[in-house]
This record gives structure tokens, C-alpha cells and sequence, in this order.
């Protein structure tokens, strides 16, 4: 490929993940929004089982591999992935009914910088600038979300929790697809996750079709759009994109929940919630600029 056509290859894969990150922070707005009709697991358990939906066609391609033989193979991976993702996505779902989206979003992001700290377990290096991208978001979070006398609200401290998940499941993708077909290893971690959301959700809400249809719209654009268009653009887009220059980009998607819970849900953040933003969202590109050298060494 010649200079041009890689450079415009490269545009096209920035503006793929621009996109992303777009659909993925006005997804905090659609999560927040299905709350007011469904209870959180019986949201993500339809949800996920509609992001299913766009991966059908890359599922049931036709491969020199047999479709029995590739899920065979994927099939220990995606319940691996499927429980992460089920974990993360319950403990976020929740924390978002007791919290607003613009601070659920910027809490997730943190899952930037998490990954790897937690690469230190696996001894995955990490440069000083990811332990100095930490300590500014460390204390972004302190002036979002701990209130007086020094307690962190609850659903801030749920979507903390799953922001630590999210890190996990990165940390897992990266590594079981490098070695499963990508379509299988997505479809099946949203089969389990769905799965697992509606058996929850069976054992502890209430399951009734009128509050689904009130909750149409949040419950389409969460499952199909966040989760199955937006997981697969990502994919498309790595294919040109370093993962320490795709995950800056990615970032954004904290700016776009906050912008998004700001246009439609009317939320509102004094001064110390939006000074705690722009810590965490430095911290964020703080520790990915770093992890961005690196990867030229």
C-alpha cells in the first residue's frame, strides 16, 4: 500500500472509531433512559441478545472452516469473555440507575487506564506516564463522585466496580482474539451475556411486554446500534489502528455520555463534577499517550 492510500486508509479507520465512540457514550443515555420503564438486568438481557443480530452474517459466512468446528473451537472463549461481559455490563446497567450517565460515562473510561495496571499481574510493563495518567484520574474521580463526609455515592461506586470488569474483558479479548474467529468469539460472549441478564432478570424483576414497548427506543439503539454496529465498527477500524491510538480515540466516548446526558436527559454538573471530568479524561490520555510511545520502541 502506497503513502496515500495508507494515509487515507488510516483517516477512514480514525473516523470509524470517532464514530464509535460516538454511538458508544450516547449509549450511557439510552442505558439511563431504559431504566425509567425495565429493571437493569431484563434491559441488558434484551439488550445483547438484539446486538447478537448484526453479527448473524459474519457468524454464518461460508469459511473453508465447517460453522460446528468454529464454534467448537470459540465456544470455552465465549463463555469466558460472556461472564466478564455479563459482570461489567450488570454491575454498570445497575450503577447507572442510582448515578447519572455523564458520570457513568467518564467513571467507565476509566477502564482505560486500568488495563494496564492490571497488565502488571500478567507482567505486562507499564511506563511512568500510565502511573502518572492514574494518579490525575485517581483524582478526577475523587471530585465526581466522593461527597461529604468522604463517602463515594453508590452508583458511582457499582459502575467503579464495573470499570475494573471492563478491564478484565479487554485484557481477555485481546488475548482469545488473536487466536478465535472474531464474528463467533462476539456473538457468543453476547449470547451468554444475554442469557445470564434474562435468567436474573426472570428471578428478580418484573418481566411484562408494556414497559419493553415504553422502552422501544433505548432498548433498540443500546442493543443494535451500541452493541452490535458499534462493536463491529471497532473491529473493521483496528485493522489501521494501533490499540494505544484506537483506545485515545475511544476515550472520547466519556465526552459524548456527558454531552449526550446533558442534550437529552437535561442533567446537570456543578463546577467540581466538571473540573473531576477534565482530570479523568487527562489521565486518560495521559496514561494512552504513553502507551503510545512505547509501542514505536
Amino acid at each position: 500500500m502506497d503513502t496515500a492510500a495508507a494515509h487515507s486508509a488510516q483517516i477512514r479507520a480514525d473516523l470509524l472509531l470517532l464514530l464509535t465512540a460516538l454511538i458508544w457514550g450516547f449509549a450511557f443515555v439510552a442505558q439511563r433512559a431504559g431504566m425509567e420503564h425495565v429493571g437493569p438486568f431484563f434491559f441488558n438481557g434484551v439488550r445483547f441478545a438484539l446486538g447478537c443480530l448484526p453479527l448473524l452474517p459474519f457468524v454464518l459466512r461460508t469459511t473453508p472452516t465447517p460453522l460446528s468446528s468454529r464454534l467448537r473451537h470459540a465456544l470455552p472463549g465465549g463463555l469466558l469473555a460472556g461472564l466478564f461481559l455479563f459482570t461489567a455490563a450488570s454491575l454498570q446497567q445497575v450503577g447507572i440507575v442510582y448515578t447519572t450517565a455523564g458520570k457513568a460515562g467518564f467513571i467507565t473510561g476509566l477502564y482505560v487506564i486500568l488495563v494496564p495496571i492490571i497488565g502488571l499481574l500478567l507482567r505486562h510493563r507499564s511506563r511512568r506516564s500510565t502511573w502518572t495518567g492514574a494518579l490525575v484520574a485517581t483524582s478526577g474521580l475523587y471530585l465526581l463522585s466522593v461527597e461529604p463526609p468522604l463517602a463515594i455515592a453508590r452508583g458511582d461506586a457499582l459502575v467503579l466496580v464495573s470499570a475494573l470488569f471492563w478491564a478484565g474483558h479487554v485484557l481477555v479479548i485481546g488475548s482469545l482474539s488473536r487466536q478465535l474467529d472474531w464474528a463467533m468469539l462476539a456473538f457468543l460472549q453476547f449470547f451468554v451475556c444475554a442469557l445470564l441478564s434474562t435468567a436474573v432478570a426472570v428471578g428478580t424483576e418484573h418481566i411484562a411486554l408494556q414497559p419493553l414497548v415504553d422502552a422501544a427506543l433505548p432498548v433498540f439503539y443500546g442493543g443494535v446500534m451500541s452493541v452490535g454496529v458499534a462493536y463491529t465498527l471497532q473491529v473493521v477500524a483496528q485493522r489501521r489502528a494501533a490499540p494505544s491510538h484506537a483506545a485515545i480515540i475511544l476515550s472520547l466516548e466519556t465526552v459524548f455520555a456527558a454531552l449526550g446526558g446533558w442534550l437529552l436527559l437535561d442533567e446537570d454538573m456543578p463546577l467540581r463534577g466538571l473540573v473531576g471530568c477534565g482530570l479523568m479524561f487527562a489521565g486518560m490520555l495521559i496514561s494512552q499517550v504513553g502507551l503510545g510511545r512505547r509501542s514505536k520502541t
